[in-house]
């Protein structure tokens, strides 16, 4: 039987609340602009980029996962406002929080010693954000998506809603499976 490989990535995912106000954002800018890649996953912050695992060893990969998280704590993100990188990315920004800067080098490290994963450059340099365009964004057409986007709000609360596995089926970012969450949170 041949080793299948499959992608993955970890991420924070929010309420049900705070994702359909930021799908509402992504769907917006689909109807204005076509820009639609952003659509590919659900509105998360990722906390360990995308890498690849067997398949058939997914089991082993999710219990280490959540008893590793199963000792971390709850915080509370605050999401306000808009920024970008370059003419590339335009997301949605997260308040600077010590506790998930420490919670996602404690995750890349432990994925890097226990799990042999790659430390990719973008681990290293963290910048929490939650993308709303990218990929198809048109460099001519930057300052046209950016100074519609300037004119929305986002301001968000939230405690830790999930912490989860996604997983890349059909060309699209899909939820596997619920690596962490909090109880007060209906998700």
């Amino acid at each position: 039987m041949a080793k299948i490989i499959g992608k993955y990535f970890i991420a924070w995912i929010p309420s049900s609340e705070v994702i359909a106000k930021v799908d509402s954002i992504k769907n917006s800018l689909k109807d204005n602009f076509g820009l639609k890649y952003a659509l590919k996953s659900p509105p998360h912050i990722t906390l360990k980029m995308p890498f690849s695992w067997n398949e058939a060893k997914e089991h082993l990969l999710i219990q280490n996962l959540q008893k590793f998280l199963s000792h971390e704590n709850d915080f509370t993100l605050d999401l306000d406002g808009f920024g970008k990188f370059g003419k590339r990315v335009i997301f949605i920004k997260v308040s600077r929080s010590e506790e998930l800067v420490q919670l996602q080098s404690r995750l890349v490290q432990h994925c890097k010693q226990e799990l042999k994963l790659v430390k990719e450059l973008s681990d290293s340099n963290y910048h929490p954000h939650m993308t709303i365009a990218f990929k198809d964004l048109k460099t001519r057409a930057f300052e046209e998506y950016w100074n519609y986007v300037c004119k929305l709000t986002f301001c968000q609360q939230n405690q830790t809603g999930k912490i989860v596995l996604l997983k890349k089926i059909e060309n699209s970012w899909s939820f596997f499976e619920n690596l962490k969450s909090q109880d007060t949170l209906i998700l």
